[in-house]
């Protein structure tokens, strides 16, 4: 049990000394002037699609249950912290403790909605969980965009017709219009506070997965019968583990407002196809694998933007990469040879060597 416990720490520390590597190069790379304007405006995005990533590996790989609607519980922190930031922008508050506040309302906003979500939602399974997931998704995206929210001397005034509707006084601010959404956010976000969410959201998930909890929902995915049996509780746990996705999710979400100036519920920001891609990445990095998220969602992220050049042949090469990587993770010649020469039997033959001498 402690070289398992050992083992679990080390695979662990590998991967936090990847990410703080990785930073420590983007650094160095952007010191230099070596870095394009380009990978520059991409380093957040980075950032936020790692969250996102290693947030639903938490509940497509350690809870088992398919969920499409993590682009919702993401525009929902978006929202709840871009709306806070807004009406205390133009107060005394440092832009430091405005946006750490922002983080951790939007967590606490997506993680109460992943929490109403998944009181209906989980006793669905399979397929018919993903698809009310989605729809969650989906309404959530169309209502925010389709709010009216404002303020003037007498307070906040809300309408769904439009903002004339308000009905404001002359001093009257709109915080989010409709479809145009909140606009001048005050761009907090950077890579640094990127990575240190990425670190802290990793640490959560791998501390999660190594506790009692976290045995207990693995428990769940692999045969519930069995894990009711001896008296787990079935739904505690499946909330437990949905409303930490949706926060983690809700995280992401802020960093992605706060590194916009005009933040909209648009399809091609919160709509289906992210969710998709953010299951892509957990699929092609392994589902239950964190580290292979994080590579998965970095580069299939960077890939098609370091492709612009060959034009037509761009996409072609993307996807021949994806299904390389699709054969490395689920192919069973692949697996056999990473069991045998992978790095934990590197340092399993290692270890045993040196209790040998």
């Amino acid at each position: 049990m402690l070289k398992k416990i050992n083992l679990q720490v080390r695979n662990n520390m590998i991967t936090y000394g990847i990410v703080i590597l990785a930073f420590i190069l983007v650094q160095i790379l952007q010191s230099t002037g070596n870095l394009s304007r380009l990978l520059q405006g991409l380093l957040v995005p980075l950032t936020v699609y790692v969250i996102l990533a290693v947030s639903l590996n938490f509940t497509v790989g350690i809870l088992g249950e398919l969920s499409l609607g993590h682009a919702g519980f993401m525009c929902v922190g978006a929202f709840g912290s871009a709306f806070f930031t807004a009406m205390v922008k133009h107060g005394d508050m440092p832009a430091g403790l405005r946006f750490a506040l922002a983080i951790a309302i939007g967590a606490l906003i997506a993680g109460v909605f992943g929490l109403l979500i998944g009181i209906p939602v989980l006793r669905l399974r399979g397929d018919y969980l993903a698809i009310v997931t989605l729809a969650f998704g989906e309404i959530i995206m169309n209502v925010i965009g389709a709010m009216f929210v404002g303020r003037d001397s007498s307070g906040l005034h809300f309408s769904l017709r439009d903002a004339h509707s308000l009905n404001m006084g002359a001093d009257g601010e709109m915080i989010i219009n409709g479809p145009l959404g909140i606009i001048d956010t005050p761009r907090d976000a950077n890579f640094m506070v990127g990575v240190i969410l990425v670190l802290i959201t990793i640490f959560i998930v791998t501390n999660m997965m190594n506790s009692r909890d976290g045995r207990a929902i693995m428990s769940i995915r692999d045969n519930r019968i069995a894990a009711e049996s001896i008296g787990i509780n079935i739904t505690k746990y499946k909330l437990l583990a949905f409303a930490i996705s949706a926060a983690l999710a809700g995280v992401a979400g802020v960093l992605y407002a706060h590194n916009l100036t005009t933040l909209t519920a648009a399809p091609r920001n919160f709509g289906f196809n992210m969710s998709i891609m953010v299951l892509v990445f957990v699929v092609l990095g392994g589902i239950g694998n964190i580290r292979g998220s994080i590579i998965a969602a970095v580069v299939l992220t960077l890939l098609p933007e370091l492709l612009r050049g060959l034009a037509d042949f761009r996409m072609l090469i993307y996807a021949i990469v994806l299904i390389v990587m699709m054969l490395l993770n689920w192919a069973p010649k692949a697996i056999e040879w990473r069991e045998r020469y992978g790095l934990k039997t590197f340092l399993a033959k290692r270890k045993a060597k040196e209790a040998k001498e």
